[in-house]
């Protein structure tokens, strides 16, 4: 097995050897910026190391590998626009760089390129990805309607919640993984397993980027401490106070999220410390920890050396650990 950097780099230079930049360059131009901006890389990732995990040779999933790092910066670069970005990992998103047209009309070219890249595999694979990558988008797509729809509800369930958090991030991370299961040709059992283990994890995920959106460190988040609570977002953080508070800490709490203060420094430490009074704070870390173990049971299901499961298990566990 590779390490997570070797399949970073290997990625990082099969991407550079696409050229995404031809005529007309006013479209390819901000395709060619948005996936050099850098990021973790963990779709792709997933996808190089799940085909190597079920024994077959890594580099035969770097064109599906692109395929979903394509897919998922379409997705950011339209979500910039609705939710009308400035910055994206610390660079001017491209609906700002250029224009909102731009970003709509490069964004569903990166959605056609994403299914040419699968282009690339014979038939019986090219199908089966191509069946799973559809679902995927569409799931994602309804995700993210449902957080649109949240903004605008007060009564959202937690039940709610997590379903959109499992369609809008989670499927992607799993269906990222199952692409390489397809790609190793093993069986339907593994596919179907190790894809449970992708939705679990990327479950966690997300709760854990709710937790350090509010909790984490400035200097190593990466983004601004305090972004989902400055846009009145309602997190798995928000909606755990609101169950657990009493009838003032409620009341503080609804009408926190109902203002936008110039300075927004008090409010978000308000916020923070009703999270932590009600225990909010806690329930969420505690869910992180729920879908992570979820995650690992599922790898009992697989049959592939234990080594290998360790690998993933460890994975898992460095994602959970994670302060960025």
């Amino acid at each position: 097995m590779h390490s997570i950097s070797e399949y970073q780099q290997s990625f990082l230079n099969y991407l550079e050897s696409q050229t995404i930049i031809k005529e007309p360059k006013s479209l390819y131009e901000p395709i060619h910026y948005i996936l050099s901006l850098g990021g973790k890389r963990i779709r792709p990732v997933l996808t190089l190391m799940t085909t190597e995990i079920f024994n077959q040779e890594y580099k035969k999933a770097l064109p599906a590998a692109l395929a979903v790092e394509v897919f998922h910066n379409f997705s950011l670069v339209h979500d910039d626009i609705m939710d009308d970005a400035p910055l994206r990992r610390g660079k001017e998103t491209v609906h700002e760089k250029w224009n909102i047209n731009t970003g709509i009309l490069s964004g569903d070219a990166m959605l056609i390129l994403a299914y040419q890249y699968f282009e690339k595999y014979e038939p019986v694979i090219f199908q089966s990805l191509a069946k799973l990558f559809s679902k995927t988008a569409l799931e994602v797509c309804e995700g993210q309607q449902w957080d649109v729809d949240f903004e605008n509800r007060d009564d959202v369930a937690i039940s709610e919640y997590l379903k959109m958090i499992e369609y809008k991030t989670a499927v992607l991370v799993a269906a990222a993984m199952k692409m390489g299961a397809i790609i190793a040709e093993t069986s339907a059992e593994n596919c179907d397993a190790i894809y449970d283990f992708g939705l679990n994890l990327g479950i966690a995920f997300q709760l854990q980027d709710d937790y350090l959106d509010a909790f984490g460190d400035p200097e190593t988040f990466g983004k601004q401490v305090g972004g989902d609570i400055i846009e009145n977002k309602k997190t798995y953080l928000y909606l755990k106070a609101l169950e657990f508070s009493t009838s003032d800490e409620k009341e503080q709490l609804l009408h926190l999220y109902s203002i936008q203060p110039t300075d927004n420094s008090e409010k978000i430490n308000s916020v923070k410390d009703i999270f932590t009074a009600t225990g909010a704070s806690k329930a969420t870390q505690e869910a992180i920890k729920e879908y992570t173990f979820k995650a690992f049971e599922t790898l009992e299901k697989l049959h592939i050396e234990d080594d290998k499961k360790a690998i993933l298990k460890a994975f898992g566990e460095n994602l959970m650990g994670r302060k960025v």
